[in-house]
């Protein structure tokens, strides 16, 4: 026999993160959800919030009893190129809807929306989960996450890898470079310094130093800082999340010389053996777009693409914000930006990309 769904009266609101005690229940909360991400927790919201200047919202659907039926983390973004945004999460590849409850999907959408409206924010964007209604606009086929599972050793990591990466890995193995992990904050300059360069050369400008700062102090122990070096000079690193047995390695990046050196090769595969030491089972090499050169890495090492569901919801008659770096629009923006002396993008980079949210 089929049960009847009973839909649980809910009651929304915002959450006070300035309460210790409502911040531990969220996280609680958040960490008992299959479908949480580390974009869910409050130290996200808290961090990027403090480290860029914008406003966080974190809207919460409870039961009668008062226990938490859902969650939805926005940040409040306002750039004076790309506009006013109500980003979930902002700075985040997810952190959407969050619930147990299917009738919470569609108020807590709606509430968000009222909130858009209120902040006079054009649009409203979900970063993962469900979105129910005509009025969101779908993105479903452009963004792939890759995501498995860790192989129990080195060993079989190893061979998990299909055979060219495979061997790219143990020429990296067998060259001279050393491996740190820190969180100290000479690992947070080395990191920056690696990261900089990187986007910088990706044509992007480069986040401010204090969000990294803050992501490592509000994760704690839940965040690191894996690094490569040749020959004392750090070439490849990477800033990890460490959420619920996975291992989400989110902002990295090489050198100019990081390629020949194979040190993103290094760095990724120690990276693998790291977050597996540390009780990891998953590792997720995070988004890329279909049919670029970072979908074609993650391909290589053994991931497979799987599409992500992105939604935004635009005031009448305007269209939604759009920030991707591949829209033919940036393009000769990005080409210059490729030019620039690296002094010049880290002066200027940190108060664009805080707008990008």
């Amino acid at each position: 026999m089929n049960m009847m769904h009973l839909d649980v009266p809910l009651t929304l609101r915002f959450a006070d993160l300035n309460c210790d005690g409502e911040r531990a229940r969220i996280d609680a909360w958040v960490r008992a959800q299959a479908g949480a991400t580390p974009f869910h927790l409050p130290a996200w919201s808290v961090a990027v919030a403090r480290a860029c200047g914008h406003i966080s919202h974190t809207l919460i659907a409870e039961r009668s009893d008062n226990s938490l039926a859902g969650l939805l983390p926005m940040t409040e973004i306002s750039s004076p190129l790309f506009g006013r945004a109500l980003v979930s999460n902002g700075f985040a590849v997810d952190g959407g809807i969050l619930t147990t409850e299917p009738n919470a999907i569609r108020q807590l959408g709606e509430a968000a929306w009222a909130l858009a409206q209120e902040l006079r924010c054009p649009t409203l964007e979900l970063r993962g989960g469900p979105a129910e209604g005509t009025e969101w606009l779908r993105d479903e086929g452009n963004y792939l996450g890759f995501v498995r599972d860790l192989a129990a050793n080195d060993d079989t990591e190893l061979l998990a890898v299909p055979r060219k990466q495979r061997a790219e890995v143990r020429k990296s193995l067998a060259s001279d470079l050393e491996v740190t992990v820190g969180r100290d904050a000479a690992a947070a300059r080395a990191h920056y310094a690696v990261y900089a360069q990187s986007v910088r050369n990706l044509g992007t400008p480069v986040f401010p130093a204090q969000l990294f700062r803050e992501v490592l102090s509000e994760f704690g122990e839940d965040a690191d800082i894996l690094t490569v070096k040749a020959n004392g000079t750090p070439h490849a690193s990477v800033l990890t999340l460490y959420f619920n047995g996975t291992a989400y390695p989110y902002w990295g990046g090489g050198t100019s010389d990081a390629r020949s050196l194979r040190a993103n090769d290094r760095m990724y595969f120690a990276l693998m053996s790291h977050a597996r030491a540390r009780g990891c089972t998953r590792f997720d090499f995070g988004r890329s777009k279909v049919g670029t050169g970072p979908a074609a890495y993650k391909k290589n090492w053994g991931f497979a693409g799987t599409p992500l569901s992105y939604a935004k919801r635009a005031a009448a008659g305007q269209a939604p914000r759009e920030i991707n770096p591949l829209d033919p629009r940036y393009a000769l923006k990005i080409a210059a930006w490729k030019k620039l002396p690296l002094w010049v993008a880290n002066a200027v980079g940190p108060h664009i990309a805080k707008g990008l949210g």
